[in-house]
């Protein structure tokens, strides 16, 4: 497949989207699918417990195996997913997995390509795609894919696109390239973010603790010295000050009616702990990662905590069907470019260990019925 390489246009929008992290970005509505997916990736950066919940989620969909059906092959098979490069810097197919989940997840799309080498005839790497440079539009019929690539304000189709894999994220007639499951976060973001900038300036002005000195003149043989002993105790002051920096304790002792107040002590911090949890709230929700897996110690009972990892079970499954074909395939075209004529399957690991106890105690409810059904037969067999 031919890279091509993104015009000075589409860089000015990265750089744009950068610069503008600081806060602002969250003031501009995404315009324009290169820019959106720039805001997604800003989106990580800026809120933390978003890029948290999508690691876990990577993390959680959890480890599989490639199943050969002739298994006199599946040594070849195994050695394969443990050593195939993955672009630059990985290895294993289980690392093609996270890095293909994680683009996806994300940007709503995930692309990648399986490398094959002609001489040898085996697959010499797996590479996972930008996907804010990539568009996949409908082709000749209506079932045929035609991905194309963006530089600058032109698209440019690319070539030899067999080898290619794509994935989109709930996609729909109106969105066939999929969404990203950050949609519908930015307004939420846009809040959070301006609470915490307050709460900063807050911290500014009342928690680095400003002090007002105030110096009264008794009589008129004070005011003839005021400003000479006002600047005296302004000097002494700052001297104190300085020198608690370095450790160093010095009093402060002055003659006269001289008041030292606190500026700001009067006024107290606004509680932002239930608007914020509001927020964290939707947010968590719309990526169904219960908040004790993020650390938050929120009240919950144990029945609703149960509950919530189940939910998570079924996002995590609903991950697993997207990437079981891509992973399949891989395994498939491994296995024909070496002249073996075998399906694959993809076995995954359970989740955790409380699907192997309810299993384990379905197993049991099972066998315990069906002895119960045999003593029930055998009563009725011999009342007849």
């Amino acid at each position: 497949m031919k890279i091509i390489s993104r015009k000075k246009s589409a860089q000015k929008i990265t750089a744009n989207a950068e610069r503008q992290s600081d806060g602002s970005l969250f003031r501009l509505a995404p315009s324009g699918e290169i820019f959106e997916h720039e805001f997604y990736d800003a989106l990580r950066t800026e809120i933390p417990i978003l890029d948290a919940c999508i690691g876990k989620i990577v993390r959680l969909t959890g480890d599989f195996k490639l199943k050969a059906e002739n298994e006199s092959v599946q040594p070849l098979l195994d050695r394969f997913s443990l050593e195939v490069p993955v672009g630059i810097s990985g290895v294993s197919i289980n690392t093609f997995a996270d890095m293909y989940l994680d683009s996806l997840l994300t940007y709503g799309k995930a692309i990648g390509e399986i490398i094959t080498d002609k001489n040898q005839r085996t697959i010499s790497g797996l590479w996972v795609g930008d996907s804010t440079i990539f568009r996949v539009r409908q082709g000749s019929s209506k079932t045929d894919m035609c991905i194309t690539q963006i530089f600058g304000d032109e698209e440019s189709p690319v070539i030899n696109t067999e080898r290619m894999v794509y994935t989109a994220l709930n996609p729909s007639p109106k969105h066939p390239e999929g969404v990203s499951i950050l949609r519908g976060l930015p307004s939420l973001s846009k809040i959070l973010m301006r609470i915490y900038e307050c709460i900063g300036q807050n911290f500014d002005r009342v928690g680095n603790v400003r002090y007002a000195v105030t110096y009264n003149p008794s009589d008129d043989g004070d005011k003839a010295f005021a400003k000479e002993r006002a600047m005296e105790i302004a000097r002494e002051w700052s001297n104190g000050m300085n020198a608690a920096k370095y450790g160093s304790v010095k009093d402060f002792v002055a003659a006269g009616d001289v008041q030292i107040k606190v500026i700001g002590a009067e006024n107290q911090l606004i509680d932002t702990e239930i608007p914020v949890r509001q927020i964290l709230e939707q947010m968590i929700s719309k990526l169904s990662i219960p908040p004790f897996l993020l650390g938050l110690n929120w009240s919950s009972t144990e029945r609703m905590s149960s509950q919530q990892a189940d939910i998570l079970t079924s996002e995590l499954e609903y991950y697993r069907r997207l990437l079981t074909p891509i992973l399949r395939r891989i395994g498939l075209t491994f296995l024909r470019l070496n002249g073996i004529d075998s399906d694959v399957s993809v076995e995954w690991a359970n989740i955790n260990l409380q699907d192997e106890e309810a299993l384990a105690k379905a197993r049991l409810y099972n066998a315990q019925a069906q002895q119960l059904e045999l003593i029930n037969q055998k009563t009725e067999g011999g009342k007849n």
